[in-house]
């Protein structure tokens, strides 16, 4: 099996991390919504999604 890829646009690095998020507009507080992060664009997507005032956590590894 490949590799797992950055959520990013155009990065095509190896995941690393987990970016998990909702939009309490939205979803309910037991969903969550999961991109993946290479090491280089975990603050990135962290950031971003943070900035729209979404609850975001980051945990490390990607599913096998």
């Amino acid at each position: 099996m490949s590799e797992l890829q950055c959520s990013r646009a155009g990065c095509r690095n190896a995941a690393i991390a987990r970016v998990v998020w909702r939009n309490p507009r939205i979803h309910a507080a037991d969903r969550e919504k999961i991109w993946l992060a290479c090491g280089e664009h975990v603050e990135f997507l962290r950031d971003y999604l943070a900035a729209r005032d979404f609850p975001v956590t980051v945990r490390d590894g990607v599913p096998s």
